[in-house]
Order: C-alpha cells, then structure tokens, then sequence
C-alpha cells in the first residue's frame, strides 16, 4: 500500500509540474542582452569589440531602387549609429554578412565561413522575404541549421520576419509572407530567441495606407523603412 501512494505521489507531482510548466515562449527584450548591455558600458582599457553580424538579403545589404546600395541608411548601420549615441565608450563592428537575391539555403552553406568567422555577439538573421521560392519546409529546415550552429556558440540570436513586397497583400490572411512569418515566430519561440516583428509593423503602416511612403522599390525599403526596423531593433539595447 505504501508503495502505491508513493507511486500516487510521484506521478501526482509530476501532473502539477507539467501544470505549471509555462511553454516557450520569444525572448524578453529588457533582459536578453544584458550582460552584453553591461559590456557596451565597459570603458577603456577594460573594454572589448562588441560583434553584431547581420546575415540575410538585399535588404540588410541596403539596395534600393534601381541596384543602389545605400550602405550607410540601411538598418544595421543606423542601429550602429544609434546605439554609439546610446553607449559611447563601447567599441561597436557592424558587420554586413547579406548577399542581394540570396535565400536562406545559400545562406546557410555559406554560414560557418562568412559568419561564424566574426563571432558574432549578436547575430541577425534576415532571410524570408527571399524564401518564398524555396518554400516553407527547406526555409525551416535552414533557419534551424543555422540557429543550432550559433547557439552551439552561446551566440545571441534575434530573427527578423520580412519586410514588404508591395506585389503582396500583406493584409490579405494567408499571404505568403505571413506563412514566413508564423513559421519565424515559432523558431523564436521554441528555442526562446529574440524576434524583430518587420512584418507586423508595415502590416501596422500597409492598414494606414501608408506603405508607400516607407518604400524606395518594390521590395526595398527607403530609409523611413528602414528606420522603422532600426527603431524596434533597439528595443533589444536599451538600458
């Protein structure tokens, strides 16, 4: 009889455990990064290079209409220009690993020489607006390979879903982008990485009739696009 309560007991606690087990869930802006938060306050000569890698397409790369590449009002290097505000004893490499036109396969096989090469201290993975063409499953099956690859490297991790292609409605439910986006969020979720939501905030602008205004090509943010991304992407460094 005693053994049975304890056999009760045991599978009783384990009942309340899974009860009270919370889910993955994406992980938490205001605490994710701090210790590297910590480090971007670190004066001279205690201080070391701080690596933000951004991996992806034309996007992060800066084209704009007609094949111009407007480095410098492209996303990542407006985080660094905002974040030197920010942190100002901090020694800060943005590093571009973004190739136009590539999806995240290619961006996968090239991942260990182009990117991991640099130790990222954060890396950003910007890749769905170009994995339509490779569809859902091999995009997921290469987001995976490359977040299992950093994060065997204690790299932080912050995904981006797409920004806009004005040949979709990203109104419309169901849309392709939205499918890359739900597939991106659970990635986020089940592995409790950061996540930069592009495509709700120009679906927040698109349902203004406002997208126009943030575009420089079809497919291409101008700078207020590209600001607006900056924008949440800070999020992850505030103090």
């Amino acid at each position: 009889m005693r053994l049975f309560f304890n056999c009760l007991f045991v599978f009783l606690l384990g009942v309340a455990a899974t009860a009270n087990a919370q889910p993955p869930a994406i992980a938490n802006p205001d605490t994710y990064l701090s210790d590297l938060k910590k480090e971007l306050d670190v004066q001279w000569p205690k201080n070391r290079t701080i690596n933000l890698v951004f991996h992806g397409h034309s996007v992060p790369a800066g084209y704009w209409h007609n094949h111009e590449v407007h480095t410098l009002e492209s996303y990542p290097n407006l985080v660094l220009a905002e974040l030197k505000k920010q942190y100002p004893y901090a020694v800060i490499n943005v590093i571009v690993t973004a190739i136009g036109g590539e999806n995240s396969i290619k961006g996968q096989e090239r991942f260990e020489r182009d990117v991991l090469v640099h130790k990222p201290d954060v890396l950003f993975i910007d890749y769905a607006l170009n994995d339509r063409g490779a569809g859902l499953e091999k995009a997921k099956e290469a987001w995976e390979k490359m977040i299992q690859s950093a994060l065997a490297r204690n790299i932080k991790i912050i995904l981006l879903t797409p920004s806009p292609d004005q040949r979709v409605d990203i109104l419309a439910p169901g849309n392709p982008l939205e499918q890359h986006t739900s597939q991106i969020v659970k990635l986020a979720e089940t592995h409790q990485l950061g996540l930069m939501d592009s495509y709700a905030q120009f679906k927040t602008v698109t349902a203004k009739g406002d997208l126009v205004k943030y575009m420089s090509h079809v497919n291409h943010p101008n700078l207020a696009g590209h600001q607006l991304i900056a924008g949440e992407l800070l999020k992850w460094f505030r103090k």
